[in-house]
């Protein structure tokens, strides 16, 4: 019964604290846009925001920057690329809208497909919180309801008869 232990153990305990010894990646801001380089996607410096870049797939875009809180950050959210800008979806209740600076114009369904697309990939690569609704479709920027114009100049709610005009 002078069996030797297998050398097994000994590998399986080097190996553990090899692992261990390794530290999280916390890419910065450089690192997370050669990422998106290496995975298609069109980076190029944005003219007018300090230290923004236009990064670019399928037709969709976003502007992002350095962050103070997590490495990278959103100046502007994803949406349609037209002439270097970056248009913001707004949504009108019976129809999304791509809008920029110069134009607005009704949204496609091959367009809100790809802003889809690229969000969804943007979002994967930097590492930025994906929430439920934002993976159920693409989700607005603005909400402006036609039959809503105008309530937020309504007349002042009247005194209910059992609130006290004075407190307590």
């Amino acid at each position: 019964m002078g069996r030797k232990a297998p050398c097994s153990f000994i590998t399986i305990l080097a190996d553990w604290k090899a692992i261990m010894a390794r530290k999280s990646r916390n890419p910065n801001f450089d690192q997370t846009i050669e990422t998106l380089r290496a995975h298609s996607f069109d980076v190029a410096p944005y003219p007018g925001v300090a230290g923004g870049v236009l990064v670019s797939k399928h037709g969709a875009g976003a502007i992002l920057v350095p962050g103070k809180v997590a490495p990278v950050e959103f100046w502007e959210r994803p949406g349609a690329v037209f002439s270097g800008q970056v248009a913001r979806l707004l949504d009108r209740g019976y129809q999304k809208f791509l809008k920029t600076a110069k134009f607005e114009l009704p949204a496609t369904a091959i367009q809100l497909q790809a802003i889809h697309l690229f969000s969804e990939e943007l979002s994967q690569l930097v590492g930025t919180v994906s929430l439920y609704n934002e993976g159920l479709g693409t989700t607005s920027d603005l909400y402006e309801y036609d039959r809503l114009k105008g309530r937020e100049a309504a007349e002042p709610a009247s005194v209910q008869p059992w609130a006290s005009a004075e407190g307590h």
